[in-house]
């Protein structure tokens, strides 16, 4: 029997000796006619019945308003046993289903969430001000899931399947997304979101969250502005992306920027900015397009700075040279736990990809890049900037540098929060000199080793 026909007959009921029955029909109905099995029923009828493609040309409120209408009328012609909250959130999922990335929605919409980890269909975790969160978000199945996921990354011109079961991609706001299915995932698709704020941080933000002090946002500033080579190192989720894009924020407008990632995530602030992005092979495994190979390309783009998202690999050596011959002020990350980790790592990049002696790799290292900045994720889940390193030259086969801001953990209170201060180590860097030379000295109290910040 149809849902019409059994609301039907509740309508010509005796209600006088029907209540009972009534109450009890519809608890059955319910139980039956799940709330996903109404919202894929109404979504598909709304997908036979309009031209979604001609839909999409109207302004975005239009087109929300439309949907609206159209699954009430929906609703209505088919008399689903819902009440006015359950119509209400139904109306709401069918246009995230249509619009947007579906149950994700909500998630997305939420500013104090930094991590969305959905595993597989049934679970989705996420972080908010650095703890874990399990949510009670779900998908229908599997099936529905892999339908969000295509949506996000054919929009990005990457493809997912069986033959490339791994992807990198990108929301519109420029978060990271990260899938991986089966055969890979055994136990069904797996998704991660690294969330990009919707209105860009700043170097205020950052002090105003203990993340670092004045007297390190006023040096990072100098470097930047002096067109000081700068790395920024640390581990996943250690905020290097979040710190690359505060520090652009100092590059002079009149300056022509090229960025260089794996996928897009920079949100540079400066008119004249040109991004550029990898290209991962195509089915017959060709057209892959690396980031050696845009940077090789960006050398010929006149650029005033060059960015890369993160070093990965041969890059490492065309970045190294670019910095060397010309664009100075060029910035990169790194994955690495310690400013000489940095290092190493750089070198060991070079080595895979060229036949270089030590030697001339470090050497390469030491003339190229003037400044370390590490950060790290506490325990407590804040982000920190743990060290500001500068590279002083080479002493035999060894890259030399002073450490001159450090952040010491003193311990942990009751509730986890990791205790500590910043402070100078009282060595006066050399680069202040250069700092000088553009007009944007250094006050000597900034390196006062006696001020400590907590």
């Amino acid at each position: 029997m149809s849902i019409r026909d059994r609301l039907k007959q509740w309508g010509e009921s005796d209600t006088s000796e029907s209540v009972p029955t009534l109450t009890m029909e519809k608890s059955v109905l319910h139980e039956k006619i799940s709330y996903h099995e109404i919202k894929s029923r109404i979504h598909q009828k709304m997908l036979d019945r309009v031209n979604l493609a001609a839909m999409e040309r109207l302004p975005s409120d239009r087109l929300m308003a439309e949907i609206k209408d159209l699954a009430e009328q929906l609703l209505n012609e088919e008399e689903t046993p819902l009440n006015l909250a359950e119509r209400s959130r139904l109306v709401i999922d069918i246009q995230h289903e249509v619009l947007g990335l579906g149950p994700l929605e909500p998630l997305l919409a939420d500013p104090t969430i930094s991590d969305i980890l959905v595993n597989t269909y049934s679970q989705v975790y996420v972080e908010r001000h650095g703890k874990l969160e399990l949510t009670d978000i779900h998908f229908a199945d599997n099936r529905h899931l892999m339908k969000i996921i295509d949506r996000i990354v054919s929009k990005v011109g990457r493809r997912i399947d069986e033959s490339s079961p791994m992807v990198d991609a990108r929301l519109s706001d420029g978060s990271r997304v990260n899938v991986i299915i089966p055969p890979l995932a055994l136990d069904g698709p797996l998704m991660s979101i690294r969330r990009f704020s919707t209105v860009p941080l700043k170097i205020d933000d950052l002090i105003r969250h203990k993340s670092l002090t004045p007297a390190m946002a006023e040096t990072i500033s100098g470097l930047v502005k002096s067109k000081c080579n700068i790395l920024i190192s640390g581990g996943t989720g250690s905020g290097k992306t979040t710190l690359l894009n505060i520090m652009s924020s100092f590059i002079p407008h009149s300056e022509r920027v090229v960025t260089i990632e794996d996928a897009a995530e920079l949100q540079l602030q400066q008119p004249h900015v040109v991004r550029l992005e990898t290209r991962p092979p195509n089915v017959e495994s060709k057209g892959e397009v690396t980031q050696r190979a845009l940077v090789r390309n960006s050398l010929r783009m006149r650029p005033d700075r060059i960015i890369i998202g993160e070093v990965r690999g041969a890059e490492a050596i065309d970045m190294l040279q670019a910095m060397n011959t010309g664009h100075e002020g060029s910035m990169a990350t790194v994955h690495a736990n310690t400013p000489r980790d940095a290092l190493s790592r750089i070198e060991n990049m070079i080595s895979m990809a060229e036949n270089l002696p030590a030697k001339a790799i470090r050497q390469q290292i030491s003339s190229a890049i003037w400044v370390i900045v590490q950060v790290s994720r506490m325990p407590d889940g804040k982000r920190k900037l743990l060290s500001i390193q500068e590279i002083t030259g080479m002493e035999d086969d060894i890259v030399t540098m002073q450490e001159i801001f450090t952040y010491t953990q003193t311990g942990i209170d009751e509730n986890g929060t990791i205790q500590g201060h910043f402070h100078a180590t009282g060595i006066r860097p050399k680069f202040t000199e250069r700092l000088k030379v553009f007009g944007v000295p250094l006050r000597d109290e900034l390196f006062d080793p006696t001020r400590v910040f907590r």
